[in-house]
């Protein structure tokens, strides 16, 4: 299949009108529909999208390949559309784009398509190509110059097999993959094989696309190679490199610095690469139980980080709730319908009840599809939304997130031993369907025990008071001040914000309230030091200071990262110190926060606001007076 078999005259915009980046999609997925190439705007537009996201294929030099692999896809189609005045695409160059490629690609699409597909990448790394397609003056024009491009690089290829080249001097090998596996791969592709030509440097290049790994390397071309190089945005099979040089960089730099990667992987300068599956030494093995945990940490990291949003946006929309029922009054026969008694009241807590109800299925899918990928998604909601109903909560949904992730692991190895002329229905019927069906009847033994320790958790922080209380807030806040923003913080947040779910609509959560103090107290405490002992700091330091009283109010605990990375053995201990005593006055007062971020800015939603100040104030002045009389005077004075 040729790329003018892709295109076609009812699928090219010569003259888009849009001028930024949302628009100009609109209209070229619209053109489309109307074409008949796609049968859902809306879906295929979300795709579109979610590519976009991941990185932006404005790929410089005035060209973008918007892409997606689609179940609206009708027929797979290239629209070509030109911009006379430029799109401000958030190329990667920075530069408007001017002449787009938005690639529809049925779900399942054969190798021929994606043969194709990149073929046109390669063809766009000509500058007098596009050049070329930039003045043509009507969509038949481009046809043709597509037909003639392609018939010359049949000829170049002939010649190029035909002809006896010397062995250059150093041989690189090189792996290139996106998330999608349609552009930037073969794109990537094509630049390292023309960088290399110029430098006269002979390379081999495995692409791990949408059709899957092709030019697969040898172990005899690893072995032989002087140095390794991946240009990946998704996982690649990477202990085959164990004791290579290598370098590892995104997609794009392989597309826009290909004679940069060459240029330091022939030089020596990529450092040796150690494969995770080589340990043998004790030290090694305990390398690579580190390297586990690290797995494990990012599988958790990636179902959190896309959590938070719904519970900051639902938990805020119903303290909010509340707040406006008790500022408008609610009768005292009527306090059971607090957050929803007043109409006003009502629509807030339904809009935030609808984005907490995410909130689990959100965890549990992209914990699954950081394991999975894509495949694990349906699956790890499923599991989520399991937990949810079942009563296992936040913990539930956690584990049954890895749960699904790896019966999805297992159920893609076991599909790969189908023909690969059933390739195409794996990912539209087999995965969803069997993914769905297991992890769903594994979900009714996890919730179970899950269940059971949810109840307890939750009848424990509701009855927490006195020592049980000052002990958890004093610990939970102390590691909020450990590490700044790394594990330790990370797993204190969690769970807190798990906490949360299960009390906002009772007053809000003593956890909570005691993690988002500790948090807030490091970076003010760095303003009290640098206030109160300006003779042990710089003037850069002094000034520094005064700016994490922002970040210390708003809960950035990161702004105190620079000076605990600078003296970490005098700063971290101060920090913990005040953190945990903030946290412990906290729990001590039963004070309780309806929101799990925002710092000052949601004040009025703690239930005892100028008490829950006096008492990060206080936790800052402790660290701030320890770090103070801990620090050493500076060399020199500025």
């Amino acid at each position: 299949m040729k790329i003018s078999d892709l295109l076609a005259t009812n699928c090219m915009i010569l003259d888009l009108e849009a001028t930024e980046k949302r628009a100009a999609i609109d209209e070229m997925v619209h053109k489309l529909y109307e074409a008949g190439r796609i049968n859902d705007e809306e879906k295929f537009k979300e795709g579109i999208l979610n590519r976009e996201a991941q990185t932006s294929t404005g790929l410089g030099d005035g060209i973008a390949m918007p892409h997606s692999k689609n179940a609206a896809v009708i027929k797979p189609t290239v629209l070509f559309a030109r911009s006379h005045k430029g799109v401000n695409y958030e190329a990667l160059d920075g530069q408007p784009v001017y002449l787009f490629f938005m690639i529809a690609a049925p779900e399942g699409a054969n190798d021929t398509h994606l043969q194709a597909l990149a073929a046109l990448s390669g063809l766009l790394m000509d500058p007098n190509f596009t050049a070329k397609l930039k003045e043509v003056q009507s969509e038949d024009e481009v046809l043709a110059l597509f037909d003639a491009a392609e018939a010359e690089q049949e000829k170049e290829e002939q010649v190029k097999e035909n002809t006896n080249k010397p062995a250059a001097e150093h041989f690189l090998v090189a792996v290139t993959a996106c998330p999608t596996g349609i552009a930037h791969t073969y794109m990537a592709e094509k630049a390292l094989y023309q960088a290399a030509e110029e430098l006269g440097v002979d390379i081999k290049v495995e692409t791990n696309g949408s059709d899957g790994v092709k030019h697969r390397l040898t172990p005899e071309e690893i072995q032989r190679a002087d140095a390794v190089i991946v240009a990946a945005d998704k996982k690649v099979e990477m202990d085959r490199f164990n004791g290579k040089p290598l370098l590892n960089r995104p997609v794009s730099d392989g597309v826009r610095k290909p004679e940069e990667l060459i240029k330091e992987a022939v030089a020596g300068n990529a450092p040796l690469y150690q494969a995770q599956g080589e340990a043998t030494t004790s030290n090694e093995a305990s390398a690579e139980k580190i390297s586990v945990w690290q797995t494990i940490y990012k599988h958790l990291m990636n179902g959190v980080s896309n959590m938070l949003p719904f519970i900051i946006g639902g938990g805020i929309m119903i303290a909010l709730a509340f707040l406006i029922d008790q500022s408008l009054g609610v009768p005292h026969d009527q306090l059971a319908k607090l957050g929803s008694y007043n109409p006003s009241a009502a629509l807030f807590k339904q809009i935030g009840d609808a984005a907490f109800g995410f909130m689990l299925p959100v965890l549990a899918g992209f914990i699954a599809s950081s394991i999975a990928d894509r495949p694990g998604l349906v699956a790890g909601f499923v599991a989520g939304a399991l937990a949810n109903a079942g009563g296992a909560g936040f913990l539930g949904a956690l584990v049954g997130g890895f749960a699904a992730g790896y019966i999805m692991v297992g159920l893609k190895k076991l599909f790969s031993y189908l023909p690969n002329a059933l390739s195409g229905i794996r990912t539209i019927l087999l995965y969803p369907l069997f993914g769905v069906m297991v992890t769903g009847f594994a979900m009714l033994l996890i919730n179970i025990p899950m269940k059971a320790i949810n109840m307890g958790l939750n009848h424990f922080l509701d009855s927490m008071s006195g020592t049980s209380a000052v002990l958890l807030g004093a610990l939970l806040a102390g590691m909020m001040a450990f590490d700044l923003g790394g594990p330790v913080n990370k797993a204190a947040y969690v769970f807190a914000t798990g906490t949360l779910a299960a009390s906002v609509a009772h007053g809000g959560s003593v956890v909570m309230a005691a993690t988002m103090a500790g948090g807030m107290v490091p970076p003010l405490a760095i303003t009290v030091a640098t206030t109160l002992f300006k003779n042990k700091f710089s003037k850069e330091d002094r000034e520094a200071g005064l700016s994490n009283i922002v970040m210390g109010l708003s809960f950035v605990t990161e702004g105190a990262i620079p000076f605990a990375a600078a003296d970490p053995f005098r700063v971290i201990p101060s920090f913990v110190i005040g953190s945990a005593v903030t946290g412990g006055l906290v729990g001590l007062m039963g004070i309780k926060s309806m929101a799990p971020h925002g710092g000052i800015f949601v004040i009025m939603l703690i239930n005892h606001p100028w008490l829950y100040l006096g008492f990060i104030l206080i936790g800052a002045i402790i660290s701030g007076v320890i770090l103070g009389l801990l620090k050493k005077k500076p060399e020199t004075q500025k």
